[in-house]
């Protein structure tokens, strides 16, 4: 199986329990990169949401065996407006996942992300960022990591 098959096979249930529940979200990181042209490996798929406390016992309990994930991590993640990760077990792929601050930034990269298909057979649709939000939020995380950040680059 090929990494962009990975990422189908690990994204596509999230999504799912995404739309399932309502809760509204989009991918960003270097998949939206990549989806905007430039191209970066990667063994993780990064998703902004609006997730709140009163959805995260359904969220969790929306995952089946193939994946790992932390109550408590995503309790914590919520309430600290933070991250928290669900690995897909059948092929290690890493899936981030933000709780959006609700900042205006925030809310209109939300508004703003478009429904792609992505995956080498474009099967799976799912809201991107779009490259400006991405470049906006590379500034800010390097920002933030005091301008020292090699990884973003």
């Amino acid at each position: 199986m090929t990494q962009p098959d990975d990422l189908i096979d690990a994204l596509e249930p999230v999504v799912q329990v995404f739309r399932d529940l309502g809760i509204r979200h989009f991918i960003g990181g270097s998949i939206a990169s990549s989806f905007h042209g430039a191209t970066r490996s990667t063994m993780d798929v990064d998703v902004v949401c609006d997730l709140t406390e009163s959805q995260v016992v359904r969220f969790v309990s929306r995952f089946n065996a193939d994946f790992y994930i932390s109550q408590t991590a995503v309790e914590n993640a919520v309430r600290n407006k933070s991250c928290f990760n669900l690995i897909h077990l059948p092929t290690a792929f890493k899936v981030d996942v933000f709780v959006s601050r609700g900042r205006p930034f925030d809310k209109d990269s939300m508004r703003r992300a478009t429904q792609e298909k992505i995956g080498t057979k474009k099967t799976l649709e799912v809201p991107i960022a779009t490259a400006e939000d991405s470049i906006v939020s590379k500034l800010e995380w390097y920002r933030l990591t005091e301008e020292t950040s090699e990884r973003q680059w």
